[in-house]
């Protein structure tokens, strides 16, 4: 299972010289109040309204440029064009979210058929596995990019937003990380590998109490902070997220994130959002606004990370994305994956697009919503 928003899940880290905006940082959208001069050989780019993004191309030196709506009286705003298409992330982008998303990595860029669909209906890309942390740092001090770096560029060069995935996880862990006991050289390990990119996936267990790992077995709870404290201090512009699976509900485990997350939160803001992974079976949707509004509650925003839906049913997507349009911090859905034959769950067809790459029902049912 991939994950996420883990979520951890954060925007890919940019660096920072100065008070210029590093390579991948924010530089720009509604709501952003942070520097919008990109570094040299970095341009603000546009991503939608929410987001523009300093990528590697033509220098700038100055503020990315703006578009100016009519008003019809008072102060006259700035901001970026809409999403334009009439693909599942120009729709939902018209509702006043943020973006719909789906997973991907080098793989599949090179099937022509995923790559169309990815171009004409997402409007971000989380990497399934090439940023986990035995993909990313498979031998101490020893960095990998290459997977990641293919996926980052054809993003960058297709309009598209990334979302990093996933530093602090029990799972897919490197033998070396594993066997750390000592609480100093863990320490030292997160913040290296955090510096290199971002944040915390999967750390509850299903009574809300914290999972077992090298990570709280050595640090206890306070691995969640030091993890996040860590992503901050590399970007302190960075949209920093938790991610968990099982959030479907308001259950004992929602509760257990939300705590959590004001618990982490208490002197000073770290975690920006709570993404909720959401691999439903048939029919399992009919906690999701509930489980929504209570991880809202955290006063953090919310995503949808990784949405899959066993059999794909046409209700069960509506309810989902109704959801998330009823509830005003929910901000983004990502689905987890393009079409059933690339899913980790291809027997339970749970994708919007079959294993030919033609939209199913649910896929129709949902553009019906949002317009």
């Amino acid at each position: 299972m991939f994950k996420v928003y883990s979520l951890v899940l954060l925007a890919v880290a940019a660096q920072r010289v100065t008070a210029d905006v590093g390579v991948w940082g924010q530089c720009g959208g509604i709501g952003y109040s942070g520097e919008t001069t990109c570094v040299s050989g970095a341009t603000c780019v546009y991503q939608n309204d929410w987001y523009s993004q300093c990528l590697p191309g033509a220098a700038t030196t100055a503020a990315p440029t703006t578009v100016a709506p009519t008003t019809t009286g008072g102060a006259t705003p700035t901001q970026n064009p809409p999403a334009t298409g009439s693909g599942l992330h120009a729709k939902f982008v018209a509702k006043g979210k943020q973006f719909w998303g789906s997973c991907a990595d080098s793989a599949l860029l090179n099937k022509p058929s995923n790559v169309a669909i990815l171009r004409s209906d997402f409007g971000q890309v989380t990497p399934e596995n090439s940023m986990k942390w035995d993909s990313l740092q498979p031998n101490r001090g020893t960095f990998n990019f290459g997977n990641a770096d293919t996926l980052v560029n054809w993003a960058v060069s297709n309009g598209k937003l990334i979302r990093g995935h996933t530093l602090v996880w029990h799972s897919q862990l490197p033998g070396w990380v594993q066997g750390i006991n000592d609480r100093t050289t863990l320490t030292s390990v997160i913040n290296t590998h955090i510096a290199t990119w971002d944040v915390v996936n999967e750390c509850l267990n299903e009574d809300g109490t914290m999972r077992r790992s090298v990570f709280f077995n050595v640090l206890g709870e306070s691995f969640v902070t030091l993890a996040f404290q860590a992503a901050r201090a590399a970007d302190s512009t960075a949209k920093l997220y938790i991610n968990d699976y099982n959030l479907d509900y308001n259950n004992a485990k929602t509760q257990g994130i939300v705590a959590l997350t004001r618990r982490v939160n208490t002197n000073g803001r770290l975690i920006d959002g709570i993404g909720t992974q959401m691999h439903l079976e048939a029919g399992g949707v009919t906690g999701v606004l509930a489980a929504l509004t209570a991880l809202a509650g955290a006063d953090v925003d919310v995503a949808i990370t990784e949405l899959d839906i066993k059999g794909a049913a046409s209700n069960d997507y509506v309810t989902v994305v109704r959801a998330c349009l009823q509830t005003p911090r929910c901000l983004a859905i990502t689905t987890w994956g393009v079409s059933d034959v690339d899913s980790w769950r291809a027997s339970n067809t749970p994708l919007l697009f079959d294993s030919n790459y033609r939209p199913k029902a649910a896929y129709n049912a949902v553009i019906s919503a949002l317009s």
